[in-house]
């Protein structure tokens, strides 16, 4: 089992995540209020994450910071067990990751790939927050083809800014979750080579890609051509 599935079991199984719930307060002097400003919630979960580790003996370095990861799970070793910790309300709307810094990145450090997700969806009411569900996915798992591009993302003024999310939860989402890291990258791709942003990186992103995988991990990964696979993530 990972480490980042150990944790995720422990707080399912051990902690009582799920239907969880609790109230954030902020004191001056003698003074105490309850907090009720939804906005800092999502980093309120991950320090109470990082610090619930740290009671229970399981060892992580938390990064404080906005790159990635949120979480090294195996402190004496920053190119494995990568975990991210992301936080929303109602449907998912949260960025997965900033596409170029990302297409970039994964060439760099090709162990992103296998980054664990640790997703938290809440509600809060008059101050009070409870955990409504929570899952542990990989990144393929939570994204999606959309209509405009083979993968979803955040398009404004002609610029594509975010990787975004589908509901993987649902089965009434418009378009299915990809099934495996290989697809995801075939969508992944195909973007590169539509975005007229990034049309001049298509002939080689693939090939950079592969061969630094391949260096780091031993294994050979083969990304199948986005038109072979396409309707198996077509609307439903």
């Amino acid at each position: 089992m990972e480490k980042a599935e150990i944790i995720y079991d422990k707080l399912a199984s051990e902690f009582g995540f799920k239907g969880s719930s609790g109230n954030i307060t902020f004191s001056l002097n003698d003074f105490s209020i309850t907090v009720e400003q939804n906005n800092i919630v999502g980093n309120i979960l991950e320090e109470w994450l990082a610090k619930w580790m740290d009671a229970n003996g399981i060892a992580n370095i938390h990064n404080p910071g906005q790159s990635s990861p949120d979480f090294w799970l195996t402190p004496e070793n920053r190119d494995a067990d990568w975990l991210e910790v992301k936080s929303f309300t109602a449907s998912p709307n949260f960025d997965v990751a900033a596409f170029r810094s990302f297409i970039n990145l994964i060439i760099d450090r090709p162990y992103k790939l296998h980054s664990h997700y640790l997703l938290i969806r809440y509600k809060m009411r008059d101050g009070l927050v409870t955990i409504e569900d929570f899952w542990l996915k990989k990144i393929w798992e939570i994204c999606s083809s959309s209509e405009k591009w083979p993968l979803k993302v955040q398009y404004k003024n002609n610029v594509i800014v975010n990787i975004r999310p589908t509901p993987w939860y649902s089965g009434k989402s418009d378009y299915p979750p990809f099934e495996c890291l290989e697809d995801f990258l075939s969508a992944l791709e195909e973007t590169v080579y539509r975005y007229h942003d990034t049309h001049h990186l298509a002939d080689s992103w693939q090939g950079r890609l592969l061969d630094r995988y391949k260096k780091f991990y031993g294994v050979s990964l083969y990304i199948p051509r986005w038109m072979d696979i396409k309707d198996k993530y077509k609307k439903r």
